[in-house]
């Protein structure tokens, strides 16, 4: 995992060098100080997705290419098996499998979300995390607890949320058990850009 980190990081520093942008810039994009975006440049500090999605959002290139360094290549179809999504364990022990991560030019990232029931939790503020865009959850197995800024929602198997996701929102498994759900996360849309339509 160390070394992913680190490749993960170098890619980011590179990216950022090469687009001329500053640790400043980078860190007021992505919501952090600056000393927790070198920490994470550096190497020093694990990635959870929203600062991934951030940063690939400032640099307008795919999720894919910081966790991989390769561009997704299909654009008619993707198809993807059971178990081989793209991995991505962040965040206390979530663990995000990317289902269409080999599509490019895609309008929503879409995960198989694992999230750990952790009794610690349970009665512990729920850290709230922003990104542009909107976001669906649909839960399939267990309860999600889904703190929107100052609303919470327990969701159970078959229950569904859509949100703002860049107003504050944050979610921890509760009931006892994992939660596993999926979630559609879709990018802002930019001035201008045609609205799809029937």
């Amino acid at each position: 995992m160390e070394t992913r980190i680190m490749e993960i990081a170098e890619r980011i520093r590179a990216l950022r060098e090469i687009m001329d942008f500053s640790v400043e810039e980078m860190a007021q994009a992505l919501h952090v100080t600056q000393e927790e975006y070198l920490a994470h440049e550096n190497g020093e500090q694990d990635f959870n997705f929203t600062f991934l999605y951030n940063c690939a959002d400032k640099f307008g290139v795919d999720i894919v290419e910081l966790l991989t360094g390769e561009n997704p290549r299909l654009s008619f179809y993707s198809v993807m098996r059971a178990g081989e999504g793209l991995d991505i364990k962040r965040r206390k022990g979530f663990k995000y499998e990317h289902l269409n991560y080999r599509f490019k030019d895609k309008i929503a990232e879409t995960f198989l979300v694992t999230a750990p029931y952790l009794e610690s939790e349970q009665n512990a503020p729920i850290h709230l995390s922003t990104h542009e865009g909107q976001e669906f959850d649909y839960i399939l197995s267990g309860s999600l607890k889904a703190r929107m800024e100052d609303h919470i929602e327990v969701l159970n198997a078959g229950d569904a949320i859509y949100y703002d996701s860049s107003r504050g929102h944050g979610m921890i498994a509760t009931g006892g058990q994992e939660c596993v759900f999926l979630a559609v996360v879709m990018r802002a849309q930019e001035e201008g850009e045609d609205k799809p339509h029937d």
